[in-house]
């Protein structure tokens, strides 16, 4: 039987596509990293900073709008305080914790701080372990936090409705329609 989780990594899989190649896109795009607009719930405003500035590197604005105008760090604001479990959570912290880290090893400032050409350089070193990680079988937090965002952006209205191609299923409703202009009606055996 699928569960919820499953269902969300079979999503972010199918639409992965639309954030693959986000290092290019997020430095054409990049610029300093505007003051948090909203509150957290489950993060604290340094970590809920970080994930405004990731999110919006891998799903920058372009012709569409970005993950922080889709609201993505505000859902996973809400997903990390209301739905994902321990595990998920120290993940995600501790990934948090070590892209500050390493940026002050790097560069000698919190991930924040830095240039965007630094911020992509140290995410795409993290993709590559990601990838080495798949490849083994392994989980890394930031296969989870690219989950996160492209499912928080493909679910979002923005996402759903301006990037995706949004057609209506099953299609528009007309009521009352005159039997003459319907036909003959559909059976089945």
């Amino acid at each position: 039987m699928l569960n919820r989780r499953d269902a969300i990594r079979g999503l972010a899989l199918a639409v992965g596509v639309g954030a693959s190649g986000w290092a290019e896109r997020a430095l054409a795009a990049a610029g300093p990293a505007p003051a948090l607009t909203w509150t957290p719930t489950a993060l604290t405003q340094d970590q809920a900073r970080l994930l405004d500035v990731v999110a919006e590197l891998i799903i920058p604005a372009t012709d569409t709008p970005g993950a922080r105008a889709a609201g993505v760090p505000q859902f996973i604001d809400r997903a990390v305080g209301d739905y994902y479990e321990k595990g998920q959570v120290e993940q995600l912290l501790g990934g948090f914790a070590r892209m500050d880290a390493d940026a002050r090893a790097a560069h000698g400032d919190v991930f924040v701080a830095l240039a965007p050409e630094h911020q992509v350089a140290l995410l795409t070193a993290y993709d590559q372990e990601a990838g080495v990680a798949r490849g083994q079988n392994q989980s890394h937090f930031f296969t989870a936090l690219e989950d996160m965002v492209t499912v928080g952006y493909f679910t979002s209205e923005a996402g759903a409705t301006e990037a995706l191609k949004y057609d209506p299923v099953p299609g528009a409703y007309h009521g009352c329609v005159p039997l003459a202009e319907v036909g003959r009606a559909w059976a089945t055996r």
